[in-house]
């Protein structure tokens, strides 16, 4: 069963892991195999929100500016067996320290 890992990062406080722990632990995704997909993303100030009201009118705002104190900073999707293996995963991930790490299972529209 595949898992997004969605890694929501704190604003206001300095980041409580390194480079280095984020290359650990991406190398033991990778090396348990269960590595489907993930990026980290550029930096809050390069995002962009496009919002659509009923009647079609895009409007385009800089940055995400919502109502939270935590920003998505990046995802891993992973393929593992149940949400238990999914939270111990989770659990190791350096961003779970500095923000939180929200699991969502992939939908599977194949069947």
């Amino acid at each position: 069963m595949k898992y997004m890992l969605l890694i929501q990062a704190s604003t206001d406080t300095e980041p409580q892991c390194t480079f280095e722990e984020w290359t650990v632990y991406d190398k033991e995704v990778r090396d348990a195999g269960i590595w489907s997909a993930g990026e980290s993303l550029a930096d809050l100030v390069t995002a962009t929100t496009v919002k659509v009201d009923r009647d079609g009118k895009r409007t385009v705002t800089d940055g995400p500016y919502a109502e939270t104190r935590e920003v998505l900073g990046g995802f891993y999707v992973i393929d593992v067996p149940d949400l238990d293996t999914a939270l111990d995963w989770a659990t190791r991930c350096p961003g779970a320290r500095d923000g939180s790490v929200v699991i969502r299972p992939v939908a599977d529209f194949s069947v």
